[in-house]
């Protein structure tokens, strides 16, 4: 029974040596992996910066914009109906 539990435990030890090493392998092909995919990142230029830029600056006043007309009338239609309702 000791014997088996011995061979047990040895066989333990080299399966968690064999999974560390196997952990510490696909860490490496992961960085490998990464060291490419940074190579085929290309940075914009200024020109496309200022121009990304420019248009979501644009969208955010639009946008705020129509929030702020579409409250304002929601706001006027609700009054409206609550006089109404109120009796006022």
């Amino acid at each position: 029974m000791a014997k088996t539990a011995a061979i047990a435990e040895g066989n333990a030890g080299e399966s968690k040596v064999a999974a560390l090493t196997g952990t510490v392998e696909r860490f490496r092909r992961f960085l490998g992996d990464v060291r490419v995919e940074m190579r085929k990142v290309v940075a914009p230029s200024r020109q496309e910066v200022q121009t990304t830029t420019v248009v979501v600056l644009a969208v955010v006043f639009f946008f705020a914009a129509y929030f702020y007309v579409t409250d304002t009338v929601f706001s006027y239609v609700l009054k409206q109906i609550m006089d109404r309702l109120a009796g006022s």
